[in-house]
């Protein structure tokens, strides 16, 4: 088994996770675990949870991005002029 490393940056925290395996004993709801396990098209329920976490982490990260580029996109003072006048106010 290949050692994989996961990054991810959040509430201004660099985190580092091996992909060491656990085993876990887990009482989920069985409808929404059928639900994501078609979604993301996995065979099987260890897929589905670690592609699902994999989402949440990913989602996280772009998240964290988008604000840190809005936050530079509005200190940077730019003028947005409407040049088609679509969001004049009425």
């Amino acid at each position: 088994m290949q050692n994989l490393r996961y990054y991810a940056h959040l509430n201004g925290v660099d985190y580092e996770f091996a992909s060491r395996k656990k085993r876990k004993h887990l009482i989920l709801n069985q409808a929404k675990l059928n639900l994501a396990k078609n979604l993301l098209g996995t065979r099987t329920e260890t897929e589905t949870i670690e592609r699902a976490l994999d989402e949440i982490i990913s989602e996280a990260e772009r998240n964290r991005q988008a604000i840190k580029a809005t936050e530079n996109f509005l200190k940077s003072k730019i003028e947005i002029k409407d040049v088609f006048e679509n969001l004049s106010e009425t």
